[in-house]
C-alpha cells in the first residue's frame, strides 16, 4: 500500500503514515521543494485522506555546494516544501538535516484517522472505471529540457519538437508535479472509489499492477487510454522508445491519482475534477481527470492494450491551449511562480 495503517490502543483510530524521498530534477529550489512535499503528501491522498496532522521534512545537503550556493538554495527548497504543506492544511514541525555527496529531499506525513477517512486500496470490482489525475510524462519534459544545453541528445529530437514546446513541457511538468491531489482524494469519497494508488516511479503500468494484485476480487486493470504531455510521445520514440512511454514503465514524479470508480461516477468525478482544477489554477490545460481504462474479471494484473489512444495534453500557457481553453484555464496562481 502508498501508506502504513496503524491500529491505536485508544478509540477505534488508525495512524496513517507515509515517507518519501528523492533527488532534485527540476532546476528552481523553490518548485523541488513544493515537488517533494506534494510527492509525500500524495500517498495519503491515494488512499482518501484529505487532512495531515504533521510532516517533517528530510533534507540532504550536498558537500560539493559552496556556502554561498548553500546559504541560496537550501531556503528555498526549504520555503517551496513549507508552503506547499500550508496549501494541504498542515505543517512542517521537524525533521532531519544531514551532509552529503548529493542533494536529497522528502519527508514525511502523518495523521490520525477513523475509519471512515480513509478509502482502503482492495476493492476494485468488475464494470469499474479507471480514471487518472495527471498526464503522464513528466520524466520526458524534464530530460528533453536538460537536453536542449546538449546538442548530441538535442540532435535525435530536434526533428519532432520546437525549444519552445520542449520548454512549455517542462514548465507543464513542473506544475503538475507541485500540484497536490487533495483535491481527487476528497473526491473518492464523494464518488464512492473502490480503490486507488498514486503513480509514482514504477509508472503508469507498474503502479497499476501493483494495485491490482491487491483486490480482494479476482480482477484485471484494462488501459486504453493515456493522456501525455502535448508531444512527449514524439519524444520519446523519436529516443528509440528509451523511456517506454507509451508501455507505461516511464517514471513518473509526483503524478497523479489511478483511481477504481464506479461506472456510473467516473464520468462526473472527471467532470468535478475538471471543474476544481480550473478554479485553482488547472492540472494541466484539457482539465483535471481521464477515463484511461476498466475493471474486468481477471488475474489480478493490469495490461494496456497494443495500441492505446494518446491524448495529447497542451501544456498551460501554450499558445494551442490559449486557443483552445481560453475561458475555462487560467493563469497558474502567482505563488507557484
Amino acid at each position: 500500500m502508498d501508506c502504513c495503517v496503524i491500529p491505536l490502543r485508544h478509540g477505534g483510530l488508525s495512524l496513517v503514515q507515509t515517507t518519501d524521498f528523492f533527488y532534485p530534477l527540476v532546476e528552481d529550489p523553490y518548485m523541488m521543494g513544493r515537488i517533494a512535499c506534494a510527492n509525500v503528501l500524495s500517498d495519503l491522498y491515494a488512499m482518501g485522506i484529505t487532512e495531515c496532522d504533521n510532516m517533517l521534512m528530510l533534507l540532504s545537503v550536498s558537500q560539493k555546494m559552496n556556502d554561498k550556493d548553500r546559504e541560496r538554495v537550501m531556503p528555498l527548497m526549504i520555503q517551496g516544501f513549507r508552503d506547499a504543506a500550508e496549501e494541504g492544511g498542515t505543517s512542517v514541525t521537524g525533521g532531519q538535516t544531514v551532509i552529503n555527496p548529493w542533494i536529497i529531499v522528502g519527508g514525511v506525513a502523518s495523521v490520525v484517522c477513523q475509519p471512515n477517512e480513509f478509502i482502503m486500496p482492495d476493492g476494485a470490482v468488475p464494470g469499474d472505471v479507471l480514471v487518472l489525475t495527471k498526464p503522464l510524462g513528466t520524466q520526458v519534459a524534464v530530460n528533453a529540457h536538460q537536453w536542449l544545453d546538449q546538442p548530441e541528445r538535442w540532435n535525435k529530437i530536434k526533428l519532432v519538437v520546437t525549444k519552445e514546446e520542449v520548454k512549455e513541457a517542462y514548465q507543464e511538468a513542473m506544475f503538475s508535479m507541485a500540484t497536490l491531489n487533495r483535491t481527487a482524494a476528497g473526491l473518492m469519497h464523494k464518488f464512492q472509489a473502490h480503490a486507488a494508488t498514486d503513480v509514482t516511479g514504477f509508472g503508469l503500468l507498474g503502479h497499476a499492477n501493483n494495485l491490482a494484485t491487491q483486490q480482494r476480487n479476482e480482477v484485471a486493470f484494462v488501459i486504453h487510454n493515456l493522456p501525455i504531455i502535448a508531444k512527449m510521445t514524439a519524444i520519446s520514440k523519436a529516443c528509440g522508445n528509451a523511456f517506454n512511454l507509451v508501455h507505461g514503465t516511464s517514471s513518473e514524479t509526483s503524478g497523479g491519482l489511478l483511481v477504481c470508480l464506479p461506472r456510473e461516477q467516473a464520468a462526473k468525478f472527471c467532470s468535478e475534477m475538471k471543474s476544481q482544477s480550473s478554479g485553482a489554477g488547472g492540472q494541466g490545460a484539457t482539465g483535471g481527470a481521464w477515463i484511461i481504462g476498466i475493471v474486468e474479471k481477471g488475474d489480478r494484473r493490469a495490461r494496456i492494450i497494443d495500441k492505446p489512444r494518446i491524448i495529447e495534453v497542451l501544456p498551460r500557457g501554450s499558445q494551442a491551449a490559449s486557443q483552445d481553453n481560453s475561458s475555462t484555464s487560467p493563469a497558474p496562481s502567482p505563488n507557484l511562480s
